[in-house]
């Protein structure tokens, strides 16, 4: 039954919302030959209302042709790496999709995959993503996933620093082949996987297969829930307490891992805002290499309520505000992934600045 004349429709209105509302991205990456198509091809038969957008490198594209087929609408980045030479491509390609989605053009997909090239770093892409405003008002960035080779992994993460970063920046971990490697090789490599990101959950990929919620609301926005959830988005129990002590004073563990570190630094007083500004501004801006990927929950003098911070190398994702504390701890509470960088330099880095502003505004200022 139509709605009387003059008045609106109710229901329409909520399909209208529905349809401007922005659209999750997931992010798959992992490096040559852990498997990404394979999983792509599986989420595809689970997901099919996905818009998939793949990226090859080289001038022929031929990933795309093993896809199965998929209800959803399909744009190939080719020659070249996304990250890189056609960065400037990826958003022209997301507006080309919204635009023929609202026109009724294309199916009404329901999300985004973004597949990279297994030697893409990440950091471009998430900085495309979050920087350019017309992407970023109708897409929002779901989650960052990452395939491991489980026979491979290991000498790869050894040799390449993509492979680190894209397993630093990640938000689950898909480990793939562990039906190839010996048992004792895969359990190593869990526990490596979970020293360099220990926020990331690690899930055993066989044949592709798992359930399309595992790549699901992985950010700190749960689509299902309508709110943000803090607490599970940073797992901040599971990193190491630094604390602002005196630096050198401990000698690195002697691992090809020693120069990769994820830490907690936690502050037990409301924090001044410009200290704490210039504090990750200057981590981001002179240490961006070395500063994998934070995530945040701090109490910012003045504020009512918290505010979420994070970021990957260079990229700071936007201020975010909640409605209230996740539990009675107020705190701030940080949590780093680095390379080459000490934890006590990082502790003390931000207890000087946000001492140091409160003591004297007009420095600050």
């Amino acid at each position: 039954m139509d709605a009387p004349p003059g008045k609106p429709d109710p229901t329409r209105s909520e399909s209208r919302r529905e349809l401007d509302a922005p659209l999750p991205v997931t992010l798959l990456t992992g490096f040559l030959g852990s498997g990404k198509t394979t999983v792509l091809n599986h989420l595809v038969r689970t997901l099919p209302r996905t818009a998939i957008l793949m990226n090859e490198f080289g001038k022929v594209g031929l990933d795309h042709q093993l896809l199965q087929k998929m209800e959803g609408p399909m744009a190939l980045l080719s020659g070249g790496c996304v990250c890189c030479t056609i960065s400037g491509s990826l958003s022209p390609t997301l507006k080309n999709l919204w635009m023929a989605r609202q026109k009724g053009d294309i199916p009404s997909f329901e999300r985004v995959i973004i597949e990279t090239t297994g030697v893409a770093d990440p950091v471009p892409v998430l900085d495309n993503l979050l920087h350019d405003n017309w992407v970023r008002a109708r897409f929002r960035l779901d989650g960052v996933v990452t395939t491991v080779d489980a026979l491979f992994g290991d000498g790869q993460l050894d040799q390449h620093d993509e492979a680190v970063k894209q397993v630093a920046v990640a938000d689950k971990l898909l480990l793939t082949k562990t039906d190839l490697a010996p048992a004792d090789s895969v359990a190593m490599l869990r526990e490596r996987l979970a020293t360099l990101n220990p926020a990331a959950d690690i899930v055993t990929v066989a044949h592709g297969e798992l359930d399309p919620a595992a790549i699901q609301n992985l950010g700190l926005w749960n689509a299902k829930t309508k709110s943000l959830e803090v607490a599970r988005w940073m797992k901040h129990q599971r990193y190491h307490p630094a604390s602002a002590g005196k630096l050198g004073g401990k000698p690195r563990p002697q691992s090809h891992d020693a120069r990769i570190q994820a830490f907690s630094v936690v502050l037990d007083t409301p924090l001044d805002r410009y200290g704490l500004q210039s504090a990750i501004a200057m981590l981001a801006s002179f240490r961006s290499e070395n500063l994998l990927r934070f995530k945040a929950i701090v109490n910012i003098e003045g504020e009512d309520r918290p505010v979420v911070l994070h970021g990957v190398q260079h990229v700071l994702y936007p201020e975010a505000r909640l409605d209230a504390w996740p539990d009675d701890d107020r705190r701030s509470r940080f949590v780093f992934i680095v390379r080459d960088l000490e934890p006590e330099f990082v502790a003390r880095l931000l207890q000087d600045f946000t001492g140091a502003a409160r003591h004297h505004p007009e420095q600050a200022a």
